[in-house]
C-alpha cells in the first residue's frame, strides 16, 4: 500500500451552505472533527473530493475491473460484513470459496481436479481444499492428494504465497542435502509485475532478471534455463505481460528446464503468474499449454479482480498438489470454536468478492466468459489495427493474446513530440492511457499501452480513436515541442512502468 506521512494542518474544508443547517461550517482536513454531521452531508463532502479521481471506465491503464452488473454489486454489498477468515462463523461463504478453487483447478487442468476430496494441504474447512489425486510434483517422489488453492486479496498476495512455497521447498531440499546452500535466487523476466521484486526483497531472494531486448520483450526458455543453478528456487513465467500484453512461452520454458534437468540434474519448478491470462487463455486460446499440463508448473496465480470480472479485492492461487505447498507454511489456529488451517499474508477481509466470483462463474458459464473475453479482444484488435494506420505509430503487440497492446512513435525525433505528450493530451479528455519506458536494456523505448476490459465497447473505442487522431494532428502541427499542461510536467522523472 502507499506510504503516507503525517501532515501539518492544511486548513479546513469549507462546506457548501446547502449541505448544512448552520451557515459557515467547516471541518479540519487532517484531524477528526469535534462533532459529527448528518449522513447525507458526510456523503456529499466525500463525493465532492472524489470527483477529481476521474471516470474509471475511461481508465485504459488499469487491468482491474471497473464495471459489474447491479445484481453482482448487490450481492457484494450483502456480504461485506462477512469476514472471510471466520470459516467457522461463515461456513457457506467458505464453501463458495472451495467451489471457486475447484473450478479454477479444473479450468487450469490440475491432475484429477474433478475428483473431489475432503482432506487437502489446507483442509476442507479452510480456503484451500484438496481437489483430487494428482501426479507427483516436480522434485517430489511421493504420491499427492491433489491440487490445493486459496483466495487472496489479489494477485500480488497470491504471487507472494506462490513464491514462499517455492522458497520453502528449496530450503527443504538443501537442508536434506547436508551441504551449505548459497543465497536463493528466482529467475524471471524484467517485465514482471513489481510484486515479484517486492517478494525478492522481503524474503531475501536474489532476483535474476532477464532483460528485455529488441525483438524479445519477455522471458524465453533458453534465457531462463541459462540463469538457473542449484540455488534457483524456481522460474516465474508470465501469462500476460503488464508491459505489452504478450504471453511468455510456458511450454517452451518447461521443455528447456527438462533439458537442463537431463544435462545437470537441476530440478527447477515453474510458477505461472497468470494475473490476467489465467482468466483469458482458457477461453480464447485453449490449445496453448501454459498451465498444469506443463509438468514443471507447480503453482498458478490469477486475479479475480482483473479478467475474472470482479471489483478490486480478490485473487487466487492453486498448487498442482499438496506436496507443492509445504506443511510448514500452513497455520492451524483454534479460532472462534473451530480449527482453521490457513495460508495467507492477510487476515480479515470481506466475503463479498468471493461471492461475486462464484456469481460470475454461475452467471456466465464457460461460454459466457468466452464471449466476454472475445468481445474485449475484438475491440483491442480493432483499436490496434486502426492505430497502426495512423501515420506515426508502430505496434509492438496487437492484442491477439491478452486484449492489451503497446505501441510507440516510429520516429519520436521526427514527430517533435513524445508518447508522454500524447498521453497528457488524452488525459484532458478524461482518457487514462499510460506512457512509460521499458525496463533495463530497453529504457530508450517509450510506449503507450491500452488495456481493453469488459465494458469498453466498440463505440467507446471509436471515440478514443477520434481523440487520438485529433491530438496527433495538433501535436504534429505545432512549430515547436509542446509545452507541459502543468508547470514542470515535462521535467518529471520518467521511469520504467512498474504497476
Amino acid at each position: 500500500m502507499p506510504l503516507h506521512s503525517k501532515a501539518d494542518s492544511a486548513g479546513d474544508l469549507d462546506l457548501n451552505p446547502m449541505y448544512v443547517r448552520e451557515e459557515g461550517q467547516s471541518i479540519p482536513r487532517n484531524e477528526i472533527p469535534a462533532r459529527g454531521m448528518l449522513p447525507d452531508t458526510a456523503l456529499q463532502v466525500v463525493r465532492d473530493e472524489l470527483i477529481l479521481d476521474g471516470n474509471a471506465r475511461l481508465n485504459l491503464a488499469t487491468f482491474v475491473t471497473t464495471w459489474m452488473e447491479p445484481q453482482a454489486r448487490q450481492l457484494m454489498a450483502e456480504c461485506f460484513d462477512k469476514n472471510m477468515i471466520d470459516k467457522d462463523e461463515y461456513p457457506q461463504t467458505a464453501e463458495l470459496e472451495r467451489r471457486c478453487v475447484n473450478i479454477l483447478a479444473s479450468l487450469w487442468h490440475a491432475p484429477d481436479a474433478t475428483a473431489s476430496s475432503t482432506d487437502g494441504a489446507v483442509g476442507a474447512a479452510a480456503a484451500a481444499p484438496s481437489v483430487g489425486n494428482g501426479a507427483p510434483s516436480v522434485g517430489n517422489a511421493g504420491p499427492s492428494v491433489g491440487a490445493t488453492g486459496c483466495s487472496t486479496t489479489g494477485s500480488s498476495e497470491a504471487c507472494m504465497l506462490g513464491g514462499m512455497a517455492l522458497l520453502w521447498r528449496w530450503r527443504g531440499r538443501h537442508s536434506g542435502a547436508g551441504a551449505a546452500a548459497g543465497p536463493p535466487n528466482l529467475v524471471m523476466g524484467s517485465n514482471v509485475q513489481v510484486c515479484w521484486e517486492k517478494f525478492c526483497r522481503y524474503w531475501q531472494v536474489e532476483p535474476r532478471l532477464v532483460p528485455m531486448a529488441p525483438g524479445r520483450l519477455h522471458l524465453t526458455g533458453a534465457e531462463a534455463a541459462a540463469r538457473c543453478d542449484e540455488n534457483t528456487i524456481g522460474v516465474v513465467a508470465v501469462m500476460g505481460s503488464t508491459m505489452d500484453g504478450s504471453y511468455e512461452p510456458v511450454h517452451e520454458i518447461g521443455q528447456c528446464l527438462d533439458q537442463l534437468h537431463a544435462d545437470t540434474g537441476l530440478d527447477v519448478p515453474v510458477h505461472v503468474d497468470g494475473a490476467s491470462g489465467g482468466f483469458v487463455a482458457p477461453f480464447l486460446q485453449p490449445d496453448i499449454e501454459w498451465d498444469f499440463r506443463v509438468r514443471r508448473v507447480v503453482s498458478i496465480n490469477a486475479s479475480g479482480h482483473k479478467y475474472g470480472l470482479v471489483y478490486p479485492g480478490v485473487g487466487w492461487v492453486v498448487w498442482r498438489d499438496a506436496a507443492a505447498l509445504p506443511e510448514d507454511l500452513i497455520f492451524r489456529v483454534n479460532y472462534l470454536g473451530g480449527d482453521m488451517p490457513t495460508f495467507a499474508l492477510n487476515f480479515s477481509r470481506p466475503g463479498g468478492h468471493v461471492a461475486a466470483q462464484y456469481y460470475n462463474f454461475l452467471r456466465l458459464g464457460f461460454e459466457g466468459f468466452r464471449r466476454v473475453q472475445q468481445a474485449c479482444q475484438d475491440v483491442a484488435m480493432h483499436l490496434s489495427a486502426e492505430i497502426a494506420q495512423i501515420g506515426p505509430f508502430e505496434l509492438l503487440t496487437d492484442g491477439s493474446e491478452l486484449p492489451v497492446f503497446a505501441f510507440r512513435l516510429r520516429d519520436e525525433h521526427a514527430a517533435r513530440y513524445s508518447v508522454f505528450d500524447l498521453s497528457e493530451r488524452l488525459r484532458q479528455r478524461g482518457w487514462r492511457v499510460p506512457a512509460y519506458t521499458f525496463p533495463a536494456d530497453m529504457r530508450d523505448t517509450a510506449v503507450l499501452r491500452i488495456v481493453v476490459r469488459n465494458g469498453f465497447s466498440m463505440d467507446m473505442a471509436g471515440l478514443l480513436l477520434d481523440d487520438l487522431r485529433q491530438h496527433t494532428q495538433e501535436l504534429a502541427a505545432q512549430p515547436c515541442p509542446p509545452a507541459a499542461p502543468v508547470p514542470g510536467g515535462r521535467q518529471r522523472q520518467r521511469r520504467a512502468f512498474a504497476h
